[in-house]
Order: C-alpha cells, then structure tokens, then sequence
C-alpha cells in the first residue's frame, strides 16, 4: 500500500496515469503529450510498472501502456473511509447553511410583513 502511495505521489507519474486513463499509448506518445525526454518517461513507466499501475503490451513494433485496475483498487479500499468521513462532514454543512438560508428567508419575510402591516396602518389613519 504505501509503495502505490510512494509511486503516486509523483507528478510526472500522475500526469501519466492520467494520459493512460484516456487510452492506451506507446512511449513516443507519452513523450510528445508530456514534453519529457524518453529516458525520463522510461524510467516513469518502469516504476509505474512495477508497482503494477500500468502494464505493457506488444502491437506490432510499438510497446503499448495501459492502466491496471488492482493496485488503484488497493489504495481506492484505504481511501474509502476517509472519503466517508468527508462526506458526513459536508453534509452536515450543506445541512446547516440550508438551515441558516431559510432563517434568513424567513426573517426577511417576516420584516416584509411587518412592513406592510405598518404601511396599511398608516394608510387607514
């Protein structure tokens, strides 16, 4: 678990993963859409790859990259409850600023009330 954490904490590595997540590509692709060298892209895809995060296929002459579902799962399972945690804390803050929107709703209804009965007042004087 914490060498996905370890692997995943690195920009380049996240930026790949994400290209991968759109499709499948080969070094040369992952090259141009990054700007890297293919040396550092290289070295990027054998750490993924040995985390499991990507594997590598033959098409053709061309060696192709493409995401692996365990591994993300794993760190997915530790997340969850944290994810969770989050949720509750977000909906009791959706819940509470609901609550603060209808008293303000409702004490302007009441100001507007209290100001027409004042006006109708005045009016039948």
């Amino acid at each position: 678990m914490v060498d996905g954490f370890a692997v995943l904490a690195d920009d380049t590595r996240r930026r790949i993963l994400d290209l991968l997540r759109q499709a499948p590509r080969d070094v040369g692709e992952i090259v141009r859409a990054l700007g890297l060298s293919q040396p550092n892209v290289s070295k990027h895809l054998r750490v993924l790859r040995e985390a499991g995060l990507v594997e590598a296929g033959v098409e053709g002459r061309r060696r192709v990259y493409r995401l692996t579902d365990v591994p993300l799962r794993d760190v997915e399972e530790w997340l969850r409850p944290y994810r969770e945690r989050w949720v509750r804390h977000f909906d009791a803050l959706e819940e509470h600023l609901d609550r603060r929107r209808a008293h303000r709703e409702s004490e302007t209804e009441t100001e507007t009330e209290a100001e027409t009965d004042a006006d109708g007042a005045e009016a039948d004087r």
